[in-house]
């Protein structure tokens, strides 16, 4: 993958529920060449999932990463924590269409992804396109600086 087409890494992280999942996720984007930072967690063991969700959402928000993924059974409450931080674009996508219209319009930087309502093949579909879709700015950045503003 190259730099036009998609990040060269990618903090990800996920809960119990969604750890094999994570793994699969790590590996594609591996192949790909993206570095990839796994903040957790790392067993199936009951964990939760604001630790982990706080975890990516202040690397996003610091500018430290431009993109990362969370995942957790459903997808919601990582959505829910991701979203309280300044500059964060979580977008939970569960299909190829918002995955591709949260890059284009929203200018996602976490893809929340929900790891018992998809399987693995429809996931990594999801992270293919959410990686690779350019941010298309124009009037869509207008309404980001409206978004960053309130």
């Amino acid at each position: 993958m190259n730099e036009a087409s998609g990040p060269k890494r990618v903090i990800i992280g996920c809960d119990h529920a969604a750890f094999h999942l994570k793994e699969t996720l790590k590996k594609a984007m591996a192949t790909q060449g993206i570095a990839v930072t796994d903040v957790g967690t790392h067993s199936e063991t009951s964990m939760d999932y604001p630790d982990t969700g706080k975890a990516v959402a202040e690397k996003i928000a610091s500018g430290e990463y431009q993109r990362g993924v969370l995942i957790c059974g459903t997808g919601l409450g990582m959505s829910m924590v991701a979203n309280k931080y300044p500059h964060v674009r979580a977008a939970l996508c569960n299909d190829l269409f918002s995955a591709a219209m949260s890059r284009r319009h929203n200018n996602a930087n976490i893809l929340v992804m929900g790891g018992r309502v998809i399987g693995d093949i429809l996931a990594l579909e999801i992270l293919k396109t959410w990686l690779e879709t350019p941010f298309e700015a124009g009037r869509h950045q207008r309404r980001l600086d409206m978004f960053d503003r309130i």
